[in-house]
């Protein structure tokens, strides 16, 4: 099985300008994105639609692709970097640009649910471990059937325990943290990128909505770490402080 990583990369970003090109300790973000995800999958490429990006990647010899600048999600641009890349892949795994703490064995498990024939397409989620964790609603929330398939996700924590007060929630069910790594068939990209934005998607603009919305399902599995996604200047220094230690 043939696993092609795509990490779509793009330049502006409200809270933190010029993102994939902010410097870590020596290398930019993306380059360290790019090597994370390069120790396990098959073939990894940048999909960009700025050429300063571009410009980078080939600075440290690594595959980019550019695309245009109209795309409303990053799973478009990912469809656009596949077809033009004419690699031939089993599996393409839609990588955060700015996650430089990627976990590689995150990457494997990922792959790992596409050993079943039945899924199309397939994502990551953490159960939630302590109460600091409850409290920060900062990102994205899932709830998951008894078969380890999604039921929704939302940027409020879910469900809500009607009958219980909230400081006992933690020991009355188990939370999970959707982790923003997603994989798919090639057939299963094609179908996500060309359905339209969906009610769901708008509501909580969170894209893996507009699948479910539809009909579809997400395979789900387990991951024993939380990276921590870079949105703005106060997220980078504690990047910056996490890989200095890391590295020492």
């Amino acid at each position: 099985m043939k696993i092609l990583g795509i990490i779509p990369a793009r330049y502006q970003s409200s809270r933190l300008p010029a993102k994939p090109l902010a410097d870590i300790n020596g290398k930019s973000m993306i380059q360290r994105v790019y090597e994370k995800a390069s120790l396990v999958l098959d073939e990894v490429l940048v999909a960009t639609d700025d050429q300063r990006i571009e410009e980078e990647v080939l600075s440290f010899k690594g595959k980019v692709i550019m695309t245009s600048k109209d795309h409303p999600t990053g799973t478009n641009r990912c469809l656009e970097a596949y077809q033009k890349s004419g690699i031939e892949a089993d599996v393409i795994v839609n990588i955060q640009g700015d996650e430089p703490l990627l976990e590689p064995s995150e990457l494997k498990s990922l792959a790992a649910l596409f050993e079943n024939p039945d899924c199309e397409l397939g994502t990551l989620v953490k159960a939630i471990e302590n109460q600091e964790e409850l409290d920060n609603r900062s990102g994205c929330f899932v709830t998951i059937t008894k078969k380890h398939k999604a039921l929704y996700f939302s940027r409020q924590l879910i469900p809500f325990l009607r009958d219980l007060p909230y400081n006992q929630w933690l020991d009355s069910h188990t939370f999970y943290k959707h982790i923003g790594l997603y994989a798919y068939r090639p057939k299963a990209l094609e179908k996500f990128a060309r359905l339209p934005i969906s009610s769901l998607e708008k509501a909580e603009a969170l894209e893996q909505n507009r699948w479910l919305e539809n009909g579809e399902q997400i395979h789900v599995g387990f991951s024993q770490h939380e990276s921590l996604s870079v949105d703005t200047p106060e997220d980078l220094e504690q990047v910056r402080k996490i890989i200095l230690d890391l590295e020492s």
